[in-house]
């Protein structure tokens, strides 16, 4: 998808503000997009639905100030392929080529630059954000909307929506070289993890645990030259490769999408891992993007869910990301294998850039080196809904921990609100959503309505 230019993009934000303005009568608003990356299933209500999905283009490269400006619903994807001719890319790039650029900053973009770099939102120099009633702002962290540029980041749509961002970039090399190194237990395994971070010799630093016994640390750095590449966009799956490599190589750009051809290792559930179904498949259908949109229509198929119930009996979907400080990391591995039983599981670690600045509705202690934790399945159950997730929500709370909100929650509003920060909240609520007309934050991400 070709860039656009400033007065294109202005023509489209003029034309979006009228429409909203002319129906903004009264009722309630969401947006009417085309790709979401949220495991958040909602009835769908009688509501404004306010249709941004257009608003999906790369705006401008400045390759000598190192930055971007974007439209909100552009994907990572389309970004990366701007910003790559320039050797420039995101300083932060969340795994999945389908995510958005609005998405990873009103939720909590990671990924394995994180230990550098931080979150998305952390690498967000400027939001133009479109407000309930229409009005447009500027916000950044240094001007009269700074309160709106630090709290949008958790946010979820509910206080506005970024139009426009500003994206900071990073120079890059032609190739990654990859290692990958083993432990077996997760006490000396989180130990190595803090001090390859500590030591910042690397560009990316992830992992992966197989089971308590078969950890991996994942480090890259840029290289120039290569002494082979590994292919992992079609025959060969890149999370194997993990278990039979110490060392490889890729692409920048494979290695920013390694995980994207079979969305870490959840394509096993379209059975596309299997060699011969592969090949069925294709290269090109191998992707986050086709796998959202198989998974859609399942959720939207009550046939497809009896069906795959009476196949598999009762499960729990267990979907979720959390931050765990690293002292505490090796705990909750522990429990997470002992309790939950999901696996592989992805790690991450990720520490405040900017240590003068809190972003309100997802403070972390600065200075602390957090793991995050990646575990996307579903555990056969005979339990109450929620039983597992509850589960780990609490253990969270116990390790000091932070939960994103992409998926199910299971909170009470005290507890939500002690978690996420309600006097911030409403401060913002207040003024940049005043009427109401967007959900609020708990309404958006625990009740199911």
């Amino acid at each position: 998808m070709a860039m656009i230019s400033h007065e294109d993009y202005a023509r489209k934000r003029e034309a979006l503000v009228n429409t909203l303005r002319l129906s903004n009568s009264g009722g309630s608003l969401a947006l009417e997009k085309t790709t979401s990356n949220l495991f958040r299933c909602r009835v769908q209500e009688q509501r404004h639905r306010l249709d941004v999905r257009r608003f999906n283009q790369v705006i401008h490269v400045d390759e000598k100030a190192r930055y971007a400006e974007v439209e909100g619903m552009t994907t990572y994807d389309d970004l990366v392929r701007e910003t790559l001719p320039f050797q420039l890319m995101p300083a932060v790039v969340p795994q999945l080529k389908s995510i958005t650029i609005g998405g990873a900053l009103a939720g909590v973009g990671i990924e394995s630059s994180s230990f550098k770099y931080g979150f998305v939102h952390e690498t967000i120099l400027e939001i133009e954000a479109l407000l309930s009633d229409g009005t447009i702002v500027v916000a950044t962290k240094d001007n009269e909307h700074r309160e709106l540029f630090l709290g949008f980041a958790n946010s979820y749509g509910t206080l506005g929506y970024a139009l426009k961002v500003k994206v900071a970039l990073l120079p890059v090399r032609k190739y990654v070289k990859l290692r990958h190194e083993r432990y077996s237990d997760p006490e000396s395994y989180f130990l190595a993890l803090g001090r390859v971070c500590q030591e910042r010799q690397v560009d990316f630093v992830d992992g992966t645990l197989f089971d308590e016994h078969e950890l991996y640390i994942t480090t890259g750095e840029f290289v120039d030259r290569a002494e082979w590449l590994s292919d992992y966009t079609y025959r060969h799956i890149y999370y194997r490769s993990i278990q039979q490599r110490t060392v490889d190589y890729l692409t920048t750009h494979d290695y920013l999408w390694r995980w994207d051809t079979d969305w870490f290792w959840c394509s096993k559930h379209f059975f596309v891992q299997h060699p011969f179904v592969r090949w069925l498949w294709g290269r090109k259908r191998l992707s986050s993007t086709m796998y959202w949109k198989l998974r859609n229509r399942f959720n939207r198929s009550p046939i497809a869910q009896r069906a795959a119930r009476a196949l598999t009996g009762r499960q729990e979907a267990v979907i979720q990301d959390v931050e765990i400080p690293l002292e505490h990391a090796a705990d909750f591995a522990r429990f997470f294998n002992r309790e939950i039983g999901i696996k592989p599981v992805w790690v991450c670690p990720v520490a405040i850039y900017d240590r003068s600045v809190s972003f309100p509705l997802y403070p972390m202690n600065p200075g602390t080196l957090y793991v995050n934790f990646g575990f996307w399945d579903a555990v056969k159950t005979d339990q109450e809904d929620g039983y597992f997730n509850k589960k780990v929500e609490a253990k969270v709370l116990e390790l000091q921990g932070k939960k994103s909100l992409y998926s199910e929650a299971f909170y009470s509003p005290e507890e939500f609100w002690q978690l996420y920060n309600e006097p911030a909240y409403r401060s913002l609520k207040v003024r940049y959503d005043p009427a109401g007309k967007l959900k609020d934050l708990y309404e958006k991400c625990v009740l199911k309505k």
